[in-house]
């Protein structure tokens, strides 16, 4: 039975968090969406072709996490408000949410995890989704004063290295590891400098 079902009397436009990868519905079926009818990125119709029966990704947080990072600042920002943007959100430092050990609750470890404002969240959502379609890895350059583009591999997305050396995956390990690299440069540059080879 593949009828498509009109959705327009919901409103939901180009949102629709009721039927994303990560709901409910998507878990139990394949859906199809249809977005030609209205200009834009809205969802017009959805289509239900078949379930689904491939492995699911589980978000869900173990508590002892949450409390953990729940009255932190954001790792990005260094905020933690009561705005709706400020609010703190638990964050998978992976952002491909792939990693079943970090879907089995029982498996879950705090370096796992990282607190986010609400803002920042939706910004490493936007980028690794971005970096998931090509696998291509954002550039930390992008934000002006980091001296380096990763403090592990380069540009290229590795099953081996996984996010591990993005600045979106671990704000926090970028900023250690360029300190220590910019120690490093500085201090091999004075050695040249002082001991020059005849």
């Amino acid at each position: 039975m593949n009828l498509w079902v009109f959705i327009k009397i919901y409103n939901i436009g180009n949102g629709g968090s009721w039927c994303r990868g990560s709901s409910t519905l998507a878990k139990k079926y394949i859906l199809e969406f249809d977005k030609s009818k209205s200009s834009g990125n809205s969802i017009d119709a959805i289509r239900l072709n078949g379930f689904n029966f491939k492995q699911s990704f589980n978000q869900t947080i173990r508590k002892d996490i949450k409390d953990f990072y729940k009255n932190q600042n954001c790792v990005m920002l260094g905020i933690n408000g009561n705005s709706e943007n400020t609010k703190i959100e638990i964050d998978h430092k992976d952002g491909r949410k792939d990693n079943l050990r970090i879907s089995d609750i029982k498996m879950q470890k705090l370096e796992d995890f990282q607190p986010l404002c609400k803002a920042a969240n939706d910004v490493k959502r936007q980028i690794c989704k971005k970096c998931k379609e090509t696998n291509i890895r954002w550039n930390a350059k992008n934000i002006k004063g980091n001296p380096y583009a990763f403090y592990q591999g380069d540009e290229n997305y590795t099953q081996e290295l996984g996010c591990v050396g993005c600045y979106q995956y671990d704000p926090v390990a970028y900023r250690k590891e360029s300190v220590k690299k910019i120690a490093k440069e500085a201090a091999d540059f004075i050695t040249k400098k002082l001991y020059l080879q005849d």
